[in-house]
This record gives structure tokens, C-alpha cells and sequence, in this order.
């Protein structure tokens, strides 16, 4: 096992009805800038929930955070913070919304250009960024118990991240009956980005930190088995099930999993890149670029893969090399069995030179050294891409 530190302030409040506890964490002399997306939170009751809470507050609103939040919108923002002298946040919605509300906090009290924070991926130190809460609507992202966050830029075509431990959420509540609400497609982005999110902290090399890969393994049996009920039909709402998607989702990357290993990350590298060349959700890209990727460096993966085959998928038949790519070929199947295709060329007839422009991205930031050994090229990312068409 690695050496590592570990530390996570945000607060949980799960369950039925604990939106209406928003008045005990937010201070009562707070201005409070309430940020949400397209509107949902007012048709499924969580807005109105929210409002109640704090009625007492002084509060105001800023709607219409994008799916994949946008630099533009949030710079915006920035300006409408500083014109009403806002002093705590208040993300309500998914790991969009809440990523945003990050970058705001980050960005409030910082001396310079804003973009700089993602560009030179500056960290924010503890006391540094304004104080927020979130109320999750959406299962996926985990950003209701880390410090991390990803943000857009249609004007570049760019999309990357930054964090620091100066952005923790003070507090998150979680209410699982948000999840009767959320469309069939939400859901199954939200069961991909969570399981992909624990693979990327697991699928890397033995380290003997056997009770953090049960840790992951737990997780990922569980958003399996939690799947089929969360994807039924809305008058068929298994609280339990919900319940448990939401944990699993905040569990996958709340930090937890990741002390006492190594991590990748590459995935998501270059799932952020399709992003941001063709829309196409997150959880997604995830689901495109992954199996490739673990194809690709099958020979410095191949122990940790056949651990997935044999803990996860029950497979133990076979060589090593066999059950590792079994275990690719299971987690493929899991994802189409959501509803996600697995192939680039099912999303868009514009793929051809995709590999050249996310090999020319990586070049031009620097991004030399990418995965858990740090040794995956730009080139290598290329030809990931392409395997992925």
C-alpha cells in the first residue's frame, strides 16, 4: 500500500426530507447565491423545498447552469457576485452544477484572470474559496464530497480542471427521493461516470491495498446490481435502490478509494476531449474511450483486469491474459446494457482525425506523461482514440 493523507470536511445529510435542514447549515446572515441548471428543480419540488427552507435567508438566483458548465455563463456570474456582495453559494443540481459553484468559489477571490485557475490548474488552498453547500439532484460526479472540478470553454473548445482542499463543499445533502425524477438517460450517464469513476482508481497495478480494492469492488458490484431497479419505470420507485445509487456515486469519488493506490485518470483525459469536439455527455465518452485504453495497455493491466474478472464478474476460468479480457468485455456489455454505446462512430459520422486533434490538445498543454506509470504520450492517445472508432 502507498503512503497517503486523507482528510474530508464536507458534511453528509442523507435521506428523506433533510432538504428542510438547509436553514441550520447555511449561516443566517449569509447572502446567499442559489445556483441550479435548465430548471428541473422547480417541476420535481426540490426549488420550492429549497426556498421554504430558507425563507428566512437572504437569497438570490442564478438558473440556467449547462449540462457541461460553461466558462462564459459562470464569468458572468462572477460579476453578479461581486454587484450583490454574495458571501456563500448554494449549488442545488448535479455534478454540473455543483462543479460550476466550485469554480465560482475558486474564482471570487482570485487575482487575475479566471481561466488561469484551469489553465495552470492553480489549487485552492484551504480558506481561500467562498464558502458553499450543495443540494444534490443528480447521482454521477461525486462533487458533493470532493474538491475537484471540471469546467468548459466553448470559445476554445477546451475543457479542463482544477480543485484544492479549499473546495470541499461545507455541506451536502443528499435526499434519494430526487432520483424519481431524473429522465432514464440522466440515470444511466449517472450509473457510467460513478463506475468509471471507481475503474480509473482501480484498474492500475497491485499495490497489496487489498482493503481498497474491496472498497472499489463493493461499489462497482453494487451500481451492477443497483442498475435494473434504478432504470425501471417511474411508478415502479425502489427507494432502496436510489438510495443506494446516491452513496455509491458520492463513495466513488469522495477520495476514499484512491488512498494506498495508484490512479489513471488518462480515461477521463480524453473523454474530456470529446466533450468538447462533439457534445457528447461525459459519461459517454467514458464508455467510448475505456475499453481501448485498457486494450491498449493490456500487458501493464492485465493482473488488476483478471482481479476485476474474478471479484466482480465471477470469471475463474482461464489464464490471466484470458479473464483480463473477458473482464473488458463485461464491463462493454454492462455499459450497452444502460443503453450507452461503446464505440465513437455510434455517436458521429465526424470521427476521421479525432485521434490528430486530441493528440494536438495533450501536445500543446504539455500532457506528456498521462496515466498511473505517467508514460501514456500524446501519440498514445492518438492511437487510443482511433481504436475507439
Amino acid at each position: 500500500m502507498l503512503n497517503f493523507e486523507y482528510k474530508n470536511p464536507t458534511k453528509i445529510i442523507f435521506g428523506k426530507g433533510q432538504i428542510a435542514k438547509l436553514a441550520q447549515e447555511v449561516p443566517a446572515d449569509a447572502r446567499v447565491l442559489m445556483i441550479y441548471g435548465g430548471g428541473s428543480i422547480k417541476n420535481n419540488g426540490v426549488y420550492d423545498q429549497v426556498k421554504n427552507a430558507l425563507a428566512s435567508h437572504k437569497i438570490y438566483e442564478l438558473g440556467g447552469v449547462p449540462a457541461n458548465p460553461e466558462y462564459d455563463v459562470l464569468k458572468r456570474a462572477l460579476d453578479f457576485i461581486v454587484e450583490k456582495d454574495i458571501d456563500f453559494l448554494l449549488a442545488v443540481g448535479g455534478g454540473s452544477v455543483i462543479d460550476g459553484t466550485k469554480f465560482l468559489s475558486a474564482a471570487a477571490g482570485y487575482d487575475g484572470d479566471p481561466w488561469d485557475i484551469l489553465k495552470k490548474r492553480v489549487r485552492t488552498e484551504e480558506g481561500e474559496g467562498m464558502p458553499f453547500g450543495t443540494v444534490l439532484t443528480l447521482p454521477a460526479t461525486g462533487s458533493e464530497m470532493n474538491s475537484g472540478y471540471v469546467i468548459s470553454r466553448k470559445e476554445t473548445g477546451e475543457k479542463l480542471s482544477s480543485g484544492g482542499p479549499g473546495l470541499f463543499p461545507r455541506f451536502s445533502i443528499l435526499d434519494p427521493e430526487v432520483v424519481r425524477s431524473i429522465p432514464p438517460r440522466q440515470i444511466a450517464n449517472g450509473i457510467a461516470d460513478a463506475y468509471m469513476h471507481v475503474l480509473e482508481q482501480y484498474l492500475t497495478y497491485p499495490t497489496g491495498a487489498d482493503l481498497q480494492d474491496r472498497f472499489a469492488e463493493s461499489i462497482l458490484l453494487s451500481l451492477q446490481q443497483t442498475a435494473p431497479k434504478v432504470m425501471a419505470d417511474e411508478t415502479d420507485f425502489d427507494y432502496d435502490a436510489a438510495a443506494n445509487f446516491m452513496w455509491c456515486a458520492t463513495m466513488a469519488l469522495n477520495g476514499l478509494i484512491a488512498k494506498g493506490v495508484p490512479t489513471d485518470w488518462a480515461t477521463h483525459s480524453m473523454g474530456h476531449e470529446l466533450t468538447a469536439l462533439f457534445g457528447i455527455d461525459h459519461a459517454r465518452t467514458l464508455a467510448i474511450v475505456a475499453p481501448s485504453h485498457y486494450r491498449y495497455n493490456f500487458e501493464t493491466k492485465k493482473a488488476k483486469l483478471a482481479q476485476y474478472a474474478e471479484r466482480v464478474w465471477s470469471i475463474h476460468d482461464g489464464s490471466i491474459d484470458e479473464k483480463a479480457e473477458t473482464a473488458i468485455s463485461k464491463m462493454e456489455e454492462f455499459f450497452r446494457s444502460l443503453g450507452i454505446q461503446t464505440k465513437l462512430s455510434e455517436y458521429t459520422e465526424d470521427f476521421a482525425g479525432t485521434g490528430e486533434k486530441v493528440e494536438a490538445a495533450f501536445s500543446s498543454r504539455g500532457w506528456d506523461g498521462l496515466g498511473e506509470h505517467r508514460k501514456l504520450t500524446p501519440a498514445e492517445a492518438r492511437i487510443i482514440i482511433e481504436m475507439s472508432y
